[in-house]
């Protein structure tokens, strides 16, 4: 077989799979439900064993791709207007605890046994089923836990702290490599960026192994 085919044909496979993701949404990679992970899986069989089938053309691979890319993207939007279509291809969220007691009944159901389960929720940060009010077992897999009174974590309000506002810091430079982009987000220039690091002896960025900025903290930085 021609590398030089196989090649062309990872290349383009790649892209329209990427392409195909991307306009189908995130949900192809997190929070994956059954009919997600159904249809990530064709895909990516369907271009493997078109790459190594001398007797199908890229045309052919894009044509499938984009036939497959269609159809689930119509089967999504169908999904988003009809509930009773979501709840079938999605799956619906289930109680497997409830007031503290396990639903032993919803745990067949989802073919789910009390090992899996504890192993659930001691991933949440509860090593004790009794220690949850109510579980619910998501269409991704993952439990959602709500724990018991005594069991919840303390919150500022509990301790009655007044509010602060909150900020997301910005990264300035990365691996030596000035981000322009947030540089200018955080509302300065370069003229004022090279005066605090030269305030800290620093004279060029690839000195900088990593920088950001926040507006309660300031800035921080990072020699490499």
């Amino acid at each position: 077989m021609d590398y030089l085919h196989i090649t062309t044909e990872l290349i383009i496979g790649f892209f329209a799979l990427f392409l195909v993701t991307k306009i189908l949404g995130k949900t192809q990679f997190a929070q994956i439900t059954p009919f997600d992970f159904i249809s990530a899986l064709i895909l990516g069989e369907m271009v493997g064993n078109a790459i190594f089938d001398e007797n199908v053309s890229v045309w052919e691979i894009l044509f499938a791709v984009a036939v497959w890319g269609i159809l689930i993207y119509i089967i999504e939007l169908l999904s988003q207007k009809f509930k009773g279509l979501r709840g079938l291809l999605e799956g619906q969220p289930a109680i497997v605890i409830g007031k503290g007691k396990i639903d032993y009944q919803a745990l067949k159901i989802n073919k789910l046994d009390i090992n899996q389960l504890q192993t659930l929720v001691r991933e949440k940060g509860y090593f004790s089923i009794t220690e949850v009010e109510y579980a619910l077992l998501e269409t991704d897999g993952s439990v959602s836990v709500l724990p018991k009174h005594p069991n919840s974590p303390l919150t500022k309000q509990d301790f009655d702290i007044k509010y602060k506002p909150v900020s997301l810091p910005i990264t300035l430079i990365l691996d030596g490599e000035l981000v322009k982009n947030n540089l200018t987000e955080a509302g300065f220039d370069e003229d004022w960026l090279k005066k605090q690091l030269e305030a800290e002896n620093i004279h060029d960025y690839k000195e900088v192994l990593y920088s950001e900025w926040h507006e309660i903290r300031g800035l921080h930085i990072q020699r490499s």
